[in-house]
């Protein structure tokens, strides 16, 4: 990651290890690489920024009998046996 941001190799462990911050920039890239928003990022009810954001494209080329179905599907998932 950290070569594909056009940094050294050893940049994000930096990061990651508090021994370096990124440029607002490189946070920018660093949400791109992602495919996060900045907002996303610092989400921190979102366990899986990546994922819900391509899951929200996705489902705007669904019809509504097939949104009505991925809602079922969501609200028996999240229905949790006692």
């Amino acid at each position: 990651m950290s070569l594909a941001l056009g940094q050294n190799e050893s940049y994000i462990n930096r990061i990651e290890n508090r021994l370096a911050f990124p440029s607002m920039q490189v946070f920018f890239y660093i949400c791109e690489y992602f495919q996060i928003t900045p907002q996303e990022f610092f989400d921190e009810k979102n366990p899986a920024p990546g994922k819900i954001s391509q899951i929200s494209e996705e489902i705007k080329h669904l019809d509504e009998l097939q949104l009505d179905t991925v809602m079922s599907v969501i609200k028996g998932l999240q229905h949790k046996p006692k």
